[in-house]
């Protein structure tokens, strides 16, 4: 790839994270990349390295990029992470640490560049006619994708490995080779090594084919987005959840392109055939006083008033007490549940003098809150709330003393209710309501 065809490919950012592994791909990526930068002063580069911890050689690796990245003054970040054991293989594990590795790290009005090229993609079409993929999953990768509220771009998808090594000789180029690369019992390396190089010689031009094969899959599946979208958009809420009752009258193709779809959007990876009928069966037709639980890698599906949720997993918090000794400062809480703050304005009064504040996630008693008669247990409200159960032991409930004042986002109890004025709001601020 020249370099006007890498500014144009990258254009109108001016601002990049690029994935560097210090491998050839990379290390030509990033070499392309920092010859445009010397064109194009107002080009900014940063560079992030993942030490996954399962090659012996992982700090040398470390040390080469910091090496490199020193010498073409790009700075560089090395997130070390740890892969966790969930029944998808290490190839899917550690790309998913990986990626999720790129979200934390992303800056505001940066994108993510990764050096997949022409081979890669041939390999990934190539991985998913082997199980079974339809169009979506043949669509292999796109050039350019969104990714972690930004785009990911792969600037080097139509370049050939011959094409970049060719690059790296030329530029006298000093990269690493990951010995777990020759290891075929990995699906990619034994496609690499084993199956493409006989494709290949027998048909020079097949991962360009594949590659169109690809862009004509795309197409079909960009097609479809757009015939499904405003389908879609009517069934899924301001949650992100899906209204399951109008399927039911659905052809199963049809409902199979929106469960996919529904899935995408919320970055799940595409499921197969088998894991939507799983769904189906196990989510949507089960019976009605159940709440059917499916685990998809780091995420569940929950069902809950006939519609289909996207779940981020928290642990319960029942057992835990949490002091806000100045409520006039946010107080932070674990586990992804974000902070809570008292801004004013609202119902909730302030605490006595002698009423010490903390944050709890159970109450025992019957409880009366403001805008409804008579009293009602706990687990009772949160049913006419319409709380979903997997909220219920991870919603702050605000304490003055020993007495439950408010929940925060869904009731005030009368022992909570400012009596003359204007009161305060419990706010709390958190990523994602899954």
């Amino acid at each position: 790839m020249t370099l006007p065809a890498i500014a144009h490919s990258l254009h109108p950012h001016r601002q990049f994270l690029i994935a560097f592994s210090g491998g050839l791909d990379s290390t030509v990526l990033l070499h392309q990349m920092v010859c445009w930068r010397r064109q194009s002063p107002d080009v900014a580069l940063r560079a992030i390295h993942i030490h996954h911890g399962i090659s012996p050689f992982a700090d040398g690796w470390v040390t080469h990029c910091e090496d490199v990245c020193q010498q073409w003054q790009v700075p560089l970040s090395v997130k070390r992470v740890t892969l966790v054991n969930e029944g998808l293989g290490t190839e899917a594990h550690a790309r998913q640490a990986r990626y999720q590795a790129f979200r934390e790290a992303l800056l505001p009005g940066e994108v993510l560049v990764t050096a997949q090229h022409l081979d890669d993609q041939c390999e990934t079409f190539l991985l998913a006619l082997k199980r079974g993929s339809g169009p979506a999953g043949l669509s292999a990768m796109a050039r350019v994708s969104s990714f972690a509220d930004t785009v990911l771009i792969r600037p080097l998808l139509g370049e050939s490995r011959h094409a970049l090594y060719q690059w790296a000789e030329r530029h006298q180029l000093r990269w690493i080779e990951d010995e777990s690369n020759q290891d075929d019992a990995y699906d990619r390396n034994f496609l690499r090594l084993q199956v493409l190089p006989q494709l290949n010689a027998r048909w020079p031009h097949f991962a360009q084919a594949t590659a169109r094969s690809a862009e004509l899959c795309a197409e079909q599946e960009q097609l479809l987005d757009e015939l499904l979208g405003d389908e879609l958009c009517s069934l899924v809420d301001e949650y992100g959840a899906l209204d399951l009752s109008p399927l039911q009258a659905k052809s199963p193709v049809f409902r199979a392109a929106i469960l996919r779809r529904w899935l995408a959007g919320h970055g799940a990876p595409m499921p197969s055939r088998e894991m939507l009928a799983r769904i189906w069966q196990e989510m949507v037709l089960a019976r009605e006083d159940a709440s059917p639980c499916l685990r998809m890698g780091l995420f569940e599906l929950r069902r809950y008033q006939r519609k289909l949720w996207w779940v981020t997993p928290r642990p319960a918090q029942t057992g835990n007490i949490f002091l806000w000794p100045d409520i006039c400062q946010p107080l932070p809480l674990p586990d992804g549940l974000g902070q809570l703050s008292l801004v004013p304005g609202g119902d909730l009064r302030l605490p006595l003098a002698d009423e010490p504040v903390s944050i709890r996630f159970k109450a025992a008693g019957t409880l009366h809150i403001v805008g409804r008669n008579g009293g009602r247990k706990l687990k009772k409200i949160w049913q006419e709330l319409g709380v979903a159960p997997w909220h219920r032991d991870t919603t702050p409930l605000l304490f003055y003393g020993e007495t439950l004042v408010a929940a925060a986002g869904y009731f005030i109890t009368r022992e909570g209710q400012v009596e003359v004025g204007t009161g305060m709001t419990l706010v709390q601020e958190r990523g994602n309501v899954g």
